[in-house]
């Protein structure tokens, strides 16, 4: 079969059949006489491991290592054992990060007022990472001159007379 149809059944996009040829994560395939790629049913096999692979997350290098291990009937399986639970710690390592970006920045918007005044904890947040020598864990308190505990030590700005007000101050009779 040819690249496109090579594509079709692994799910394989053909340009990343292409790369993973050009870096050696899969044999180059065999040419016919007019130069098109040939691909058999053992390609199509190790294109859907890599596929399968690469939704679980593995980095390319990690399934150089899996395609390894796969391919030596010899191996003991607590190789892939110690593989797959050191890419699973990793997984709950991002997904810890990724919720603590999702509660900081939920913290943030809660405490911007969203309206037509230019104070804004969100720009304010982003912009400190500017500042020199402010460790990165310093930047994810929120900055309190906004929202209800700014209010009660009366930091919090004025808002402008002519600003509309938000949905949560509007209340109906």
């Amino acid at each position: 079969m040819n690249i496109g149809q090579a594509a079709d059944a692994s799910g394989v996009s053909a340009k990343m059949i292409r790369y993973y040829e050009e870096i050696g994560l899969i044999a180059r395939a065999e040419r016919s006489d007019s130069g098109y790629r040939h691909y058999g049913d053992a390609d199509v096999h190790t294109l859907r491991f890599i596929r399968r692979a690469r939704d679980l997350g593995f980095s390319v290098e990690q399934i150089s290592e899996l395609l390894a291990l796969w391919r030596d009937r010899s191996r003991a399986s607590a190789q892939v054992k110690v593989m797959a639970l050191e890419h699973v710690a990793g997984l709950k390592r991002k997904i810890r990060d990724l919720q603590a970006m999702a509660r900081t920045l939920s913290d943030l918007a809660e405490h911007c007022g969203g309206d037509e005044r230019p104070d804004c904890p969100i720009i304010e947040d982003l912009a400190a990472a500017g500042r020199k020598g402010q460790r990165s864990d310093e930047l994810h308190a929120p900055d309190h001159r906004f929202g209800p505990a700014a209010v009660r030590a009366g930091h919090r700005p004025a808002r402008s007379k002519r600003a509309p007000a938000s949905p949560r101050q509007v209340t109906t009779a």
